[in-house]
């Protein structure tokens, strides 16, 4: 059987900041909620999921130290 760790990511403080200045200029309340790393136990395969930020029903996805945030999905970058 395979059996997973899931271990909890913070959020980058600058990221955070930098989302919630934004939300609060357009009068908006940001639902964050922080990305994880899953490990398949006894090998070397990891999964990075990234950090959800929902805005009025549509959600963002961010990665701590990058630069890109993707709509909705991994395959659309703004």
């Amino acid at each position: 059987m395979i059996k997973f760790t899931t271990q909890e990511l913070e959020m980058e403080k600058s990221l955070k900041q930098r989302i919630e200045f934004i939300c609060e200029f357009c009068h908006v309340t940001p639902t964050i909620t922080n990305g994880s790393i899953k490990r398949i136990n006894n090998t070397n395969l990891n999964y990075i999921e990234p950090h959800k930020i929902v805005v009025n029903n549509t959600t963002f996805l961010a990665f701590n130290y990058s630069t890109d945030i993707y709509v909705g999905n991994l395959n659309r970058k703004n």
